[in-house]
């Protein structure tokens, strides 16, 4: 009895390890460039590789224009599936990310590299900076700021270098502007 009590224990064990990691992960938030494959069940007619357009919306069959800039994909399979409820009983829509091409944050000033840098995954200022290249030998370190759509925020270039303060090593954002004067 004791053999067949001791997986199911260890089991049951595991269970809240694994359901704590994946609560902890924040969900991918949709940006203009994004591709997405839209279907609804059982509906051969209603599937579409849409790209999110740069006011943020998609068009799909029925719906016409979806704002999804910002939402994740959970979000916009709900939004779909309340216009679409006047066509279809019911209807059962998925949304998978095919691309993440928008993605993006721009480095631009005194960089080796300027230009956008593709976000593959989670991405720091020092990171960001690493993949532009570095800082040219007329970069001012102490002027480097993070433009996120109305807010200005302070990079401490040499507070970050030499690990004193890693505070203003911010993870960036998809459309965020990194400025190196």
């Amino acid at each position: 009895m004791s053999r067949f009590w001791l997986p199911v224990v260890c089991a049951l064990a595991v269970v809240p390890i694994i359901s704590n990691a994946a609560e902890s992960d924040a969900a991918y938030l949709l940006s203009p460039g994004d591709k997405l494959e839209v279907s609804v069940w059982g509906e051969d007619k209603l599937k579409q590789n849409v790209i999110v357009l740069p006011n943020g919306s998609i068009t799909f069959p029925l719906v016409g224009q979806v704002p999804v800039a910002g939402l994740d994909t959970t979000a916009v399979e709900e939004k779909i599936a309340a216009k679409l409820v006047k066509y279809i009983p019911d209807p059962q829509v998925s949304v998978v990310v095919t691309g993440t091409e928008g993605n993006l944050v721009y480095v631009q000033g005194k960089v080796l590299k300027p230009g956008s840098v593709h976000l593959t995954g989670r991405t720091s200022v020092l990171q960001a900076l690493s993949m532009a290249g570095g800082l040219d030998k007329f970069a001012d370190k102490d002027g480097i700021k993070v433009v996120r759509n109305k807010q200005v925020l302070p990079v401490h270039y040499s507070d970050l270098i030499s690990g004193r303060d890693m505070s203003t090593n911010y993870e960036l954002q998809a459309g965020d502007t990194l400025v190196v004067p």
